[in-house]
């Protein structure tokens, strides 16, 4: 009973980060929660004698689990996930401005690559993508990952290695679209707020559409020109877009489709579940916009 008790505790103890393994490994909630469960029926009927270093051992055994179910997945391509959101969410939207980020907010930040990150993880080998987020992203050695994917320190050093090169060109070009993106939503939330009519439709394809019933640039650009007052420039899950709040919590987020420079579609979604999944990261005005302002 002591021995359990034992366990039980360093299992809760280190269960953040095992949460933050497996979705790292996975890209999904449901799937990461699913793992860390599979942990711990695993480490439960475990004999933990020669275990010296619990934080490490679980982390192996999350590890093995998602190789297994990462292994699993690429068998049944049909139900590969895709690009989810950088981070697991919490009980609500998470809503800070970047100038009072802390060190995980500046994390997100910095990691948030997006869409196209998540798309090249999910097309490395499930050994590939292992070695890259449990060396890169928390610092385990080599010689530790080879010994779960039964691959020498050197081969699996070769194995991240590879995997970063990918990543990394994904991120660079995500990078620069969501930059570009950025920049556009944030010309249309300045155009929209001063009612700025022809600036709007500058921004808008000729063919665009908004929440679902206006249809054409004059007509989206018609519907916002003086609206969007409260509305704020932000990344939701990592892209531009903008949020509406109140006290703190997010009631509403407009999503832009950008698309040979202009916006093709705008989307509103005040779903509570949808927006309670989110991580926001309010963004300070452009200079631009603080000027006009």
């Amino acid at each position: 009973m002591a021995e359990q008790d034992w366990l039980s505790a360093r299992f809760a103890e280190h269960q953040k980060h095992l949460q933050a393994v497996a979705y790292r490994m996975l890209g999904s909630r449901s799937e990461a929660e699913d793992a860390v469960q599979e942990a711990w029926a695993r480490v439960s009927r475990a004999d933990t004698g020669q275990v010296e270093n619990p934080g490490g051992w679980l982390t192996t055994v999350v590890a093995r689990v998602c190789l297994n179910m990462m292994e699993a997945r690429r068998s049944r391509p049909e139900d590969a996930i895709g690009a989810l959101p950088p981070e697991p969410g919490t009980a609500r939207a998470r809503v800070h401005p970047v100038g009072q980020a802390g060190p995980e907010d500046e994390a997100l930040l910095a990691d948030s690559v997006g869409v196209a990150l998540m798309v090249v993880l999910d097309t490395l080998a499930p050994a590939e993508r292992l070695a890259l987020v449990l060396h890169d992203v928390f610092a385990v050695p080599f010689g530790e990952i080879g010994s779960i994917i039964d691959r020498s320190p050197a081969a699996t050093r070769q194995l991240a290695s590879r995997a970063r090169r990918r990543v990394q060109g994904a991120a660079e070009a995500s990078g620069t679209a969501r930059s570009a993106k950025q920049e556009i939503v944030a010309a249309f939330l300045a155009a929209a707020r001063g009612g700025d009519f022809h600036a709007l439709l500058d921004l808008l394809d000729p063919d665009a559409v908004a929440v679902g019933e206006f249809r054409g640039a004059e007509a989206v650009a018609s519907f916002f020109a003086g609206r969007a007052q409260a509305a704020r420039l932000a990344l939701a899950d990592g892209e531009p877009a903008a949020v509406w709040t109140h006290h703190g919590v997010v009631k509403a987020v407009i999503a832009f489709t950008v698309q040979g420079g202009r916006i093709t579609r705008i989307a509103v979604d005040t779903d509570p579940d949808r927006l309670r999944a989110l991580d926001v990261v309010v963004l300070p005005p452009s200079r631009k916009t603080r000027d006009e302002q």
